[in-house]
């Protein structure tokens, strides 16, 4: 009888994404109106200010993460194209490498010969891309769901300081926004870290920490060397 596997490790793609689109949006946007209300300016500049942060934050975001991404598919790319064609100038060359990587692995000489041999009839492309290359279909690399990821939760993640400088009386903007920002990567860092399968402290912390860094100094920036606008 078979049994439900949910391994984590399937979740990788689009969690790395996520995560740092949420966490850039809120700390970046709100670190950068903390900065300006350090300068004693006004309430709507600070919005302005954040949703500018935001637009281009998401824009910055989407732009990076579609690069970074898209790099390591055409290397993928690339490696797969490579290796297809391997398989066909070379296929005993290829069929002994597939053969030693099991050796390696801990089977023995007649069985990895055996298994290399079966799994070359059945697909040998696949073989070579998961067990040579690394390449398995559910980590490859996927340009535009990562920037789109990544931008989405950049948004969402700016909203929540913009919503708490817009409802909070002025006076206590620094404060609002600190505090439902820290909560708010607290919470993301333990989601994350729960679907990763690690600590959930652990994540909410180190999440919390950096943070709390990035606030506290743009905010000193902020009131050293601010000006009234």
């Amino acid at each position: 009888m078979r049994h439900g596997e949910n391994h984590k490790v399937q979740h990788l793609g689009w969690l790395r994404a996520a995560v740092m689109g949420a966490n850039d949006g809120i700390i970046s946007t709100a670190s950068l109106m903390m900065g300006i209300a350090a300068t004693q300016t006004s309430t709507h500049a600070v919005l302005i200010t954040g949703v500018a942060g935001l637009v281009a934050g998401a824009l910055s975001m989407a732009a990076g993460e579609y690069v970074s991404v898209r790099s390591q598919a055409d290397t993928e790319a690339a490696d797969i194209e490579r290796e297809t064609q391997e398989l066909v100038e070379y296929p005993a060359a290829e069929l002994r490498e597939l053969t030693e990587i099991y050796i390696a692995r801990g089977l023995t000489r007649e069985l990895a010969q055996q298994v290399a041999t079966q799994l070359t009839a059945h697909d040998a492309l696949a073989a070579h891309a998961r067990d040579e290359l690394g390449i398995v279909e559910f980590l490859q690399a996927r340009p535009l769901q990562a920037a789109v990821t990544s931008a989405a939760t950049f948004a969402v993640g700016a909203f929540i300081p913009l919503v708490t400088a817009w409802l909070v009386p002025d006076k206590y903007l620094i404060t609002a926004v600190a505090a439902s920002s820290l909560v708010s990567l607290a919470v993301l860092g333990g989601l994350a870290a729960n679907v990763g399968g690690a600590s959930k402290f652990k994540g909410a912390l180190h999440v919390c920490c950096w943070g709390a860094v990035a606030m506290a100094l743009t905010g000193a920036v902020g009131h050293l060397f601010g000006v009234q606008l």
